[in-house]
């Protein structure tokens, strides 16, 4: 995968880059991506989105599987940015409306509309290997607003059998407390600061005038 990685950034030194010749090679390599979960190389899906937007070239399969592998590296930006490059009338074909829905629902974290979105257009993601557990990795994010779930409402945010949940829990250190699941005591995190203000006496004398 390496020499792979490397043999495409040879492509895209220099004035190389905006070389239409190397686009071929570049879809291949976005489909290789989609293959290899630990595959993923935003420079060269831009500089491929970028070929096609000064060459007028519309191919929405492969601006799909760019924008589905943009989502497993939630929360960079890396779909913002690739969404900038695509042209209007690309953006308003059916599979990439539905891929821009689901960043939409990631992105204000409703997880559960977000599968259920997403077992309505499976076909979507089929050829994006890892997909799911790569969403799921990045709705760890519940850390930061939840401090604890029961068992069932975590299950579906992960669209995970109850089963699989104990994995997930020993993966982020969540804790079966029972009645519900721990997911972060925010009361640990919170730190004191002593705020100390310092006033001159020239600061306050325009006011002692008054």
């Amino acid at each position: 995968m390496e020499s792979k990685r490397k043999q495409i950034s040879r492509l895209l030194k220099g004035i190389e880059r905006y070389n239409p010749d190397n686009i071929k090679e570049l879809i291949d390599y976005v489909d290789f991506q989609a293959r290899e979960p630990s595959a993923y190389d935003i420079e060269a899906n831009l500089a491929l989105l970028k070929l096609f937007q000064f060459n007028s070239i519309s191919n929405a399969e492969c601006v799909r599987k760019i924008l589905l592998k943009s989502l497993t590296n939630l929360p960079a930006s890396d779909f913002t940015l690739c969404k900038c490059l695509i042209d209007e009338h690309t953006q308003r074909h059916t599979i990439i409306e539905r891929v821009l829905k689901l960043h939409d629902d990631l992105e204000t974290c409703n997880f559960i509309e977000f599968w259920k979105e997403l077992d309505a257009v499976e076909d979507l993601v089929r050829d994006i290997e890892g997909f799911d557990n790569s969403i799921r990795m990045f709705c760890r994010v519940i850390d930061i607003t939840y401090q604890t779930m029961d068992r069932s409402t975590l299950c579906e945010m992960l669209n995970i059998a109850d089963d699989e949940l104990n994995e997930w829990m020993d993966r982020y250190n969540w804790k079966n407390m029972e009645d519900y699941i721990l997911i972060q005591n925010h009361d640990e995190s919170i730190k004191t600061r002593n705020i100390i203000e310092r006033i001159n006496f020239d600061s306050v004398m325009g006011l002692m005038k008054l």
